[in-house]
């Protein structure tokens, strides 16, 4: 029912977002002798905030056209290598002819970033794809919107997450590398411990975890406290509902995005609020710079997708409550999940200082869990200063974390180079 008055919401409001819309191009118009005016500023910046508070949020657009490598000027082409209903791969292919004018003309390791399934679209690692694609050929999990698939499609759950990253990094070829940001740590680590126990020729030559719950019960934070005092029926009863028409997902039982949105939100309430307040003053002002750098925040934050029932549920159930992974109990199609059996991937962890979504501990956990790996395929680093979304994107990634993902990604193909030449 809420995902319905949610819908009726929205276009009820249809008619005075048209309405604000009219009259924020009339107050804006160059045409219009009062629109320098206060009042003119005044009315145009109430039109476009009301306007912008009552519209849909879509999947934003990736912006990735081109990288610079070494002052050259890279163009990049994002194109779809693999999909299934629920997820496609995305190669971000770097123009070959410019390559070897930046002086790259040897293949560069391939990386496979799993973005997480948690509401957002994986456009949130647009910083973090940028990274990566100065020295790597790169690969992006993007998962569809639940209220998008046919309920003839069926489910998919959190097995299914780890079925179908094990699918794509077969479809990269030997011995990639994946980078795991966020909720998906712990599949991705059960695919490279099945993959590594089956020596599987496509089984990672590196995984990176970066904030990932690997470990959920390690310094809990304010989300995995809520997940613990609440019973698994609550989870059930309050946060999933049915996908209305004309969606072609049309009665499947979801997580909805802007359910999960409210609750993102209501944690930093004063600051949304101080942020669209601040908006309004810089349209009034005339702060057209400052205006469109909270336009491009809130486009990618305010765009949420829906999870289906099965995997939200599971997720909470397996990661957050029961913690199966790290206490050795989680099993994939019948078989348990031994991560302690993986010999021979590079494992890195990342984990930020002032994370509030994953507290410290919880993404090294993953070292214990890997005790078959020799110390030289193992690195640890806990960057200073900065919360989960630092751990990915902005200054610190770009200058601090990404060059020593890169290092241990070229260490770890070193020492693969060196057991191969050495058999």
């Amino acid at each position: 029912m809420l995902y319905t008055l949610y819908e009726a919401g929205y276009y009820a409001c249809t008619p005075l977002r048209y309405a604000a819309l009219a009259a924020r191009d009339f107050w804006s118009s160059p045409l219009n002798p009062a629109a320098d005016t206060a009042l003119g500023r005044r009315l145009y910046a109430s039109s476009d905030l009301f306007a912008n508070l009552t519209r849909r949020y879509g999947k934003p657009d990736w912006k990735v056209d081109s990288v610079q490598i070494d002052g050259h000027i890279v163009r990049v082409r994002a194109t779809e290598v693999w999909s299934s209903p629920w997820c496609k791969l995305t190669h971000f292919a770097r123009d070959m002819a410019d390559m070897r004018r930046a002086g790259r003309r040897e293949l560069e390791p391939a990386v496979l970033i799993a973005a997480p399934l948690s509401g957002h679209y994986a456009t949130l690692l647009r910083g973090t794809v940028e990274g990566f694609l100065q020295d790597h050929e790169v690969y992006i999990t993007e998962w569809s919107n639940a209220r998008d698939v046919p309920v003839m499609e069926g489910s998919f759950d959190f097995h299914d997450y780890i079925d179908q990253i094990r699918l794509m990094l077969r479809q990269m070829g030997p011995r990639p590398h994946v980078v795991a940001v966020c909720q998906p740590g712990p599949a991705v680590l059960a695919a490279a411990a099945l993959m590594a126990e089956d020596d599987e020729e496509c089984r990672p030559a590196s995984m990176t975890f970066m904030g990932s719950p690997i470990d959920a019960r390690l310094s809990p934070t304010v989300t995995n406290k809520l997940a613990e005092e609440k019973p698994f029926a609550w989870f059930k009863s309050n946060m999933i509902y049915t996908v209305p028409g004309p969606y072609p997902g049309v009665g499947r039982r979801v997580y909805p995005g802007f359910v999960q949105l409210a609750s993102f939100m209501s944690m930093n309430l004063e600051k949304h609020q101080d942020a669209h307040f601040r908006y309004l003053q810089q349209l009034m002002a005339g702060d057209g710079d400052s205006a469109d750098k909270h336009l491009e925040f809130y486009d990618e934050y305010l765009a949420a997708l829906d999870l289906t029932e099965e995997f939200y549920l599971q997720t909470v159930d397996v990661v957050f409550q029961r913690y199966l992974l790290p206490k050795g109990e989680l099993e994939h199609d019948g078989r348990r999940v031994r991560p302690e059996l993986i010999t021979d991937i590079g494992l890195l962890t990342v984990e930020g200082e002032n994370d509030d979504i994953s507290g410290i501990g919880q993404t090294q956990a993953a070292h214990d869990l890997c005790s078959g790996l020799p110390a030289e395929l193992k690195e640890d680093y806990v960057q200073r200063t900065v919360g989960h979304y630092g751990v990915f994107n902005g200054k610190r990634f770009r200058e601090e974390i990404y060059p020593r993902v890169r290092a241990f990604i070229r260490r770890t193909d070193m020492a693969f180079d060196k057991r191969r030449a050495a058999a």
